[in-house]
């Protein structure tokens, strides 16, 4: 399947939502984030935007990237409603061909699958070398299926934390793991239906 293909998949998952009038920033950002001084952040897979402007809100300069032109062209819509496009730019991308440029000192990775060909563990090892020293890479996976959801594989496997850090195969004496669990919570789907649902949250640091 092309790149072309996977354009296609995602602006149409997209483009069959209502667009988001005041999108949520995920649990596991909120709780991660919290406190830390904002600077420069990544989101990788931004989707409808919940994350980047949570973000933005809070002072940090982000660069939110999806391969879907309709979800960055409305987080750009979005952006410029609120007053924060001045610390909020959305890029087109495809992670499968390339990695976007820059240091940051937060990349976040939230529910980054697809049907489609995707190299995640080249993907999460350049966003940890895209990390300035003491940033944070944070990886937040489906570990259950909500009722919404693109891909009701009975028979798909979750990999743990644990594993996809492994994956990454970073070097220890430069990144550490400062998280890798399951954690559960209440999600609610873009037709308003909530679900419990389990996250595989990691937590990677690069040392100072």
């Amino acid at each position: 399947m092309s790149t072309t293909d996977a354009v296609a998949f995602w602006d149409g998952v997209y483009a069959a939502r209502p667009a988001a009038g005041g999108p949520q920033p995920n649990v596991r950002l909120t709780e991660t984030v919290t406190g830390l001084p904002p600077t420069d952040a990544l989101d990788l897979g931004c989707g409808d935007g919940g994350d980047a402007l949570w973000l933005a809100r809070l002072g940090w300069h982000v660069t939110a990237v999806d391969i879907s032109a309709v979800a960055v062209e409305r987080l750009a819509a979005l952006a410029r409603s609120h007053g924060l496009d001045d610390r909020l730019t959305t890029v087109r991308h495809d992670v499968h061909e390339s990695f976007p440029p820059g240091r940051f000192d937060l990349v976040c990775a939230h529910y980054l699958h697809t049907p489609f060909a995707l190299d995640r563990a080249t993907v999460l090892r350049s966003a940890a070398h895209a990390l300035r020293p003491g940033g944070r890479l944070l990886v937040v996976d489906h570990g259950s299926a909500a009722p919404w959801s693109w891909n009701q594989d009975p028979d798909i496997r979750y990999p743990s934390p644990r594993e996809v850090a492994a994956g990454i195969d970073l070097d220890p004496q430069t990144w550490t793991v400062e998280r890798a669990e399951a954690s559960g919570r209440t999600a609610a789907g873009p037709d308003g239906r909530t679900a419990e649902v389990t996250d595989h949250v990691l937590l990677i640091r690069r040392a100072p």
